[in-house]
């Protein structure tokens, strides 16, 4: 494979900038070398980056795009990485912002693939949205973020976190505390996004006045939830029963997100899920959207990408 070796300078010299672009021991070039599979040498304000032709000019726009970030600001490792999945990713976004833009502790928040956008837009527009595809592709990180834009503009008064515990069944009995404690560790990636998002403090009031509420899912018939932004993740592993008594749980001023993964469903054998039958029978009824993930939404370490291909690679 024929390398090229491309140089990028930054003129007139500003070494704050500069050192925010290259970051506590060169650790961001470490990260865009990794990503792109490329080497970067710096002398200055001068860089050249030397690799394989079309990741040798991604990583120029790399360095670019982040070298203009650090205007007036300093860069964080985070940025770095994510900037890299979008740079990575094999769609090309429909406008610099990935779609709307989320009121929530972290600045900025915005879809980081085509994808990623689109379901952001669906969940704004629909009452009911299903976010479909492999884990780490952002689709109940970003359910959680819209619950959390939707309290913080007043638009429902609470959050109500819902996951099926099939691995709770009867075998969950010898845990201590009750049903809530009990399906607690199965909500963490839950409560995690929370935490990110709106901080532990804010988290823990919010669940003291109720205003964010974990309902197991054995728990919602005969419920109807009014002015509420409702999250069920890991819904591959709910009976088509179960999806149809929650997709009717919705009352008036609500709004529902439904997460899964259809190739990870942990139901007894033969038990059909009910997420993959929700597909079937709702996909052209008005007012629900759907987005079906991929594995190049997956929006992780940069390094995490690499692995999944290593991975394929060697299985193929």
């Amino acid at each position: 494979m024929k390398t090229v070796s491309l140089p990028v300078s930054f003129s007139p010299a500003d070494n704050r900038r500069l050192s925010s672009l290259c970051g506590s021991l060169d650790e961001n070039l470490r990260q865009i070398e990794v990503a792109m599979n490329v080497s970067i040498s710096r002398r200055g304000e001068n860089f050249v980056v030397q690799g394989e032709a079309e990741k040798t000019r991604l990583a120029v726009s790399a360095l670019e795009k982040f070298y203009l970030q650090t205007q007036g600001r300093e860069l964080d490792l985070e940025e770095i990485q994510l900037g890299l999945v979008e740079l990575l990713s094999p769609g090309k976004m429909e406008d610099e912002h990935g779609g709307p833009v989320l009121v929530t502790r972290k600045a900025n928040l915005h879809g980081r693939s085509p994808r990623q956008a689109e379901y952001l837009e669906k969940i704004q527009k629909h009452d009911i949205t299903f976010g479909i595809g492999p884990a780490g592709t952002g689709k109940t990180y970003l359910a959680v973020a819209s619950a959390v834009d939707a309290v913080e503009r007043e638009l429902v008064k609470r959050i109500v976190l819902v996951r099926p515990a099939v691995e709770a069944g009867e075998r969950l009995g010898f845990l201590p505390g009750d049903m809530v404690q009990k399906v607690d560790p199965y909500l963490r990636p839950l409560y995690d996004a929370l935490y990110d998002l709106m901080g532990f403090d804010r988290v823990g009031r919010l669940f003291e006045s109720g205003a964010i509420e974990v309902a197991p899912l054995a728990y919602m018939r005969g419920r109807t939830l009014n002015h509420s932004f409702i999250i069920l993740d890991e819904a591959q592993n709910t009976t088509p029963e179960q999806m149809k008594m929650f997709l009717t749980r919705m009352g008036f001023g609500s709004r529902a997100v439904i997460t899964g993964d259809v190739t990870q469903v942990d139901l007894a054998r033969g038990q059909k899920s009910g997420l993959n039958e929700a597909v079937a029978v709702l996909r052209k009824v008005p007012g629900i959207a759907f987005t079906f993930f991929q594995s190049e939404d997956v929006v992780r370490h940069p390094l995490v990408q690499l692995i999944v291909n290593a991975y394929q690679a060697y299985e193929k």
